[in-house]
């Protein structure tokens, strides 16, 4: 499945972005999905991961409660709705699928084998 990231940019601290993943070449809704960030000088970090029929989400914690994930296989897409944004979530995120019907919790980025290109959020102080 190939897949495309989009919906990053500039925002202040407290505001709102809702990025988007979608899928083509094959249906979205044999896969789970995560997305993940990498900080300029850091690791690729885990930030949510939503199962193959969105019933089921799990957050890093310091996402949990401010990001929300969420699916939509009829478009064959994934969305990040990210609120209360920080400084600290400046990063280029990328939104990964496997396919799978388990649910990782704390999902590492070698348990994802598609990827999409990543798009930028930056948020300003």
């Amino acid at each position: 499945v190939q897949l495309q990231a989009s919906g990053g940019g500039l925002v202040q601290a407290g505001g709102s972005l809702r990025l988007s993943c979608a899928a083509s070449g094959r249906t979205l809704s044999n896969y789970a999905v995560g997305w993940f960030r990498q900080a300029p000088g850091k690791e690729r970090e885990f930030v949510a991961t939503i199962n193959w029929s969105g019933g089921r989400t799990y957050y890093s914690d310091s996402v949990k409660g401010r990001f929300t994930l969420s699916r939509d296989n009829a478009k064959n897409a994934v969305y990040l709705q990210m609120n209360s944004l920080k400084p600290e979530d400046t990063a280029v995120y990328y939104c990964a699928a496997r396919p799978a019907v388990v649910l990782l919790t704390g999902p590492a980025p070698a348990d994802f084998n598609s990827w999409g290109q990543g798009t930028l959020v930056t948020v300003s102080s």
